[in-house]
């Protein structure tokens, strides 16, 4: 899946497609390495990746992410330590691709045309009530000199409102943190062997306030419209297949 950020951009989200000598629940493209797949299926779809791409095996930077707010940096000479526990990651540097891992958490991608350096951010619920996407545009407005009401950018599959049920705790956390319970979430009526009704939260509702609160012009961030727990068969999904499972890719690349 291929996303319009801007002509001088490659933005993309991997889909599972059909992978030879992979198997379930790893079956289909992953090139994350951390969630429990056969490093030799990650090290094919790398390749295959870093082929269609264009670029080398060091130029392709993915972070291990904790659900925290850290936000990197990154170059060709960013050692792989420095990627732990990173869950943003930003660059300038053409020809090197940046991106996240997901399987139901939201992947953002954004772009500053005027200075010409992308960032990909991770945001599941943790990360999106501690406005891990602030951060990152916070950021990039340090690093870059970034003006916020500039940046273009693009939300990817991720779990949506109608499928993403919340215990009452994390509904009470994210209206103590500020944000527009009204707008972000939706109380549903018990489903079959429920005996209550339950809290349901949107995660692109809640990153696009997040993103207005740092001044971004949401009318310039796209949204695939793609619920990964929904079209599993496409797209990974930790709640159909389980946490140990491939993750989707959704990279980002400055062409030159």
């Amino acid at each position: 899946m291929h996303y319009s950020l801007h002509p001088d951009v490659c933005a993309f989200s991997t889909e599972r497609g059909r992978v030879a000598d992979a198997s379930a629940p790893y079956d289909g493209f992953n090139v994350t390495h951390y969630c429990g797949d056969a490093p030799e299926h990650v090290a094919a779809c790398r390749q295959a990746l870093c082929a269609e791409l264009g670029i080398g095996r060091d130029g392709l930077v993915l972070p291990r992410q904790t659900h925290g707010t850290r936000v990197v940096r990154v170059s060709r000479q960013t050692a792989p330590s420095e990627l732990e526990g990173v869950d943003a990651v930003t660059t300038d540097e053409a020809r090197l691709c940046i991106g996240v891992s997901t399987a139901d958490c939201l992947p953002l991608l954004l772009y500053d045309a005027e200075h010409h350096a992308c960032a990909a951010v991770h945001a599941g619920w943790r990360g999106a009530l501690a406005h891990i996407a602030v951060r990152a545009v916070q950021a990039m407005q340090t690093d870059y000199a970034t003006r916020p009401e500039a940046l273009a950018g693009a939300i990817g599959p991720h779990i949506s409102l109608d499928s993403f049920e919340v215990g009452d705790e994390v509904f009470e956390a994210f209206a103590d943190a500020g944000f527009p319970m009204q707008q972000i979430a939706m109380r549903y009526a018990a489903r079959e062997g429920q005996q209550a009704a339950k809290w349901h939260i949107s995660l692109q509702r809640a990153v696009r306030y997040s993103l207005q609160q740092a001044g971004v012009n949401t009318a310039h961030v796209s949204d695939c419209h793609v619920c990964t727990f929904q079209h599993y068969d496409r797209f990974f999904s930790a709640r159909r297949l389980g946490v140990q499972s491939g993750r989707i890719f959704t990279g980002v690349m400055l062409r030159g």
